[in-house]
């Protein structure tokens, strides 16, 4: 049992559960389209993902303390530099177009966590920015990523996607900003520490029903999709609104970061 948790544990700070997820999103925009399941940019998503993921919550620990770490830390950064040759194989793979547009978020993303104009402060510690950056970010490889690398035309439904994607990640941050109220400093100014719990919830209800009712202004939808977009926004909005300051250790990591790998299956199964 306690190597289980230790596996699990393990599974979840490598940033696995976090990759499956930006992996399920950006199969759904694949399926959202009717395009064919495409190896090469889902995996590379997969790979990228639990690469940034690590250099971002890692680099400063594995900068100053490298000959203290400890092992499962050492064991993240196996994982990092085997998913970072998986990146760059399938990376190889991508369309001269999807690779530059790569490298505007691999600078994104090293500015999200490297200090640029003073040695503090990077995007993420800009007050109000963060939760918006990694909206974007998630937007870009899940949605963009996927369309750009297949050449599909950027047209009126993928922009509602896009725009849907955006909504859903701040919801799915929420409980996060939620659960670190208690270690985050004012001046990062998250949308809980400017609002308040109450109306952080029901800013949360508000982007899920925007997220749903935008499904009806896209040109072409099937059903089951609107019906698996109901279940994943109402299955949101209570994760939203049961979350707190005190909350499991699992409660966002797990569950609420698990919701696009839940819609996925629910797409899978219902098609």
């Amino acid at each position: 049992m306690r190597f289980l948790r230790k596996l699990f544990n393990f599974y979840i700070n490598s940033s696995i559960h976090v990759a499956l997820s930006v992996f399920s999103l950006a199969w759904i925009t694949l399926l959202s389209f009717d395009l064919s399941y495409t190896e090469s940019v889902l995996y590379f998503v997969f790979y990228a993902s639990i690469t940034g993921y690590n250099f971002v919550k890692y680099f400063a620990i594995a900068k100053f303390h490298h000959r203290q770490l400890a092992n499962w830390l050492k064991f993240i950064q196996i994982l990092s530099f085997v998913c970072f040759i998986l990146m760059c194989f399938y990376a190889a793979q991508l369309t001269l177009k999807a690779l530059t547009f790569i490298v505007l978020l691999m600078l994104l993303t090293f500015f999200y966590a490297i200090p640029f104009f003073s040695k503090s402060q990077t995007l993420r510690t800009i007050g109000g920015l963060k939760v918006y950056i990694i909206a974007l970010v998630w937007v870009s490889v899940t949605v963009f990523l996927p369309l750009i690398t297949l050449d599909y035309k950027i047209n009126l439904d993928v922009i509602i996607l896009g725009i849907q994607r955006f909504l859903l990640v701040i919801a799915l941050m929420l409980p996060f900003e939620i659960r670190d109220l208690k270690f985050d400093s004012n001046e990062l100014s998250t949308i809980p520490q400017k609002l308040g719990l109450k109306k952080t919830k029901l800013l949360g209800l508000l982007i899920l029903m925007s997220l749903f009712f935008l499904e009806f202004f896209k040109d072409s939808t099937a059903e089951n999709h609107i019906l698996v977009m109901f279940i994943v926004a109402l299955i949101t909005g209570l994760l939203v609104q049961f979350s707190k300051v005190e909350q499991n250790k699992y409660y966002s990591s797990f569950w609420v970061e698990g919701i696009p790998i839940l819609w996925l299956m629910l797409i899978l199964i219902f098609n």
